[in-house]
């Protein structure tokens, strides 16, 4: 924000700038996925996620990767309906995520950057939200109302480790690897 802009004026910018040229660093009050009331999920998204055996939620970020998601009409609705469970992998470990500005977007709506915060966050299917089950990394603890969660290692060193957080999921899910 420069000298000349006042302050407390409210202004839209968008999401590369606020993060690239501002490096977060200018007061924001939440963020707005453009276009998504018009957005369509791509051919077949909904039957695939209705007819699943699991449909795991990647560590990725909460708000600007699978918030832009659970914004296209439709795919809450199918996370929310169909018979396949639901996992979530926590992308923060130990209060830090492990990759890019999660920490950034999540203080801007009111989530602290913890596993048991974003597990809150995204909810329980037996609430209004869409898990059913919360993979966390092994040092952290967490506590969602309605939803199963299990500590597990969560670094994806190597594909062995990889490979056993995905097990690890599935088992949670019910599904035998």
């Amino acid at each position: 924000m420069s000298d000349e802009e006042d302050p407390g004026e409210r202004r839209a910018i968008h999401f590369q700038e606020w993060w690239v040229r501002y490096r977060a660093n200018v007061r924001t009050h939440g963020f707005a996925t453009i276009g998504a009331d018009e957005a369509k999920p791509a051919p077949n998204v909904i039957d695939v996620i209705e007819s699943a055996d699991v449909v795991l939620l990647a560590p990725s970020n909460p708000v600007v990767s699978i918030g832009a998601i659970l914004a296209v009409p439709g795919i809450r609705g199918a996370l929310r309906t169909t018979s396949a469970q639901v996992i979530g992998i926590s992308g923060v470990i130990d209060g830090k995520p492990l990759r890019g500005m999660a920490d950034e977007c999540l203080s801007v709506i009111g989530v602290e950057t913890t596993a048991e915060a974003i597990g809150r966050h995204y909810g329980a299917r037996s609430g209004t939200g869409i898990l059913d089950g919360w993979l966390i990394h092994s040092t952290d603890t967490a506590e969602v109302p309605g939803v199963e969660v299990r500590s597990v290692p969560l670094l994806m060193t190597d594909p062995p480790t990889t490979a056993e957080m995905v097990r690890a999921a599935l088992e949670l899910a019910g599904v035998k690897p």
